[in-house]
């Protein structure tokens, strides 16, 4: 997507596009985004037959209201701003102690993964993963750590059951070093699954419900 787009819908969203929707005509919109009324109703078609935003024409005013795809691309270019100017090399993610789909274990366990986990992150884990809800207010900082590199697990096929790739991501727990693991595949935004040479649960006491915070490399 076109960095007009992006400059279209960042003042769309700064009207309150994301959150409802937003009343205003052309001539309005072409003052703020500082160019003709004609350029600016081209703007709008554009965006919406790439079905970044929805509109209802009123009599003298549209309502726009950004699409869930037009919020995604936006965080999309949050993400590279944020590489380029933030400071920090990490994000503190805080959320619950939660159960997970009781599949980690299985799927960590296999021996090709095991190797590589070895290999990439200086530990064999634990069988199992440690599951955490995260925090409302901490979701978009999830969305920043999936748009970091980190380290790829290469999945495989044995027996004829396929195992997908994974993606690792350096992180600590009270110091202790652990990485949270994300199947390329994954669709999850609230759970994340922490893998640790250690069984978090026994080793920090911790039971369902327990606040704890995990600091992720990015």
């Amino acid at each position: 997507m076109g960095e007009k787009h992006i400059f279209t819908l960042r003042k769309i969203a700064l009207l309150g596009g994301i959150d409802g929707y937003v009343a205003i005509s052309s001539r309005e919109l072409s003052d703020i985004l500082g160019v003709s009324q004609q350029s600016a109703s081209k703007k709008i078609l554009e965006l919406l037959d790439e079905k970044l935003i929805v509109r209802n024409l009123g009599a003298k005013k549209q309502r726009i209201k950004i699409t869930d795809k037009g919020i995604k691309e936006l965080k999309k270019v949050y993400n590279e701003y944020h590489h380029i100017f933030e400071l920090d090399d990490h994000v503190i993610i805080h959320g619950r102690v939660t159960n997970g789909m009781g599949e980690g274990g299985h799927y960590i366990c296999q021996p090709q993964y095991m190797q590589q986990f070895k290999k990439i992150l200086g530990f064999s884990p634990f069988e199992g993963t440690f599951n955490l809800a995260i925090d409302e207010d901490d979701i978009d900082k999830f969305e920043i750590i999936k748009g970091s590199p980190g380290y790829r697990i290469n999945g495989f096929v044995d027996k004829c059951i396929s195992f997908g790739n994974v993606v690792a991501y350096k992180a600590k727990i009270h110091n202790m070093s652990c990485a949270v693991v994300i199947p390329e595949k994954s669709h999850y935004k609230e759970i994340i699954e922490i893998i640790c040479q250690y069984h978090l649960r026994r080793t920090l006491g911790l039971n369902n419900g327990d606040r704890i915070a995990v600091k992720v490399e990015i």
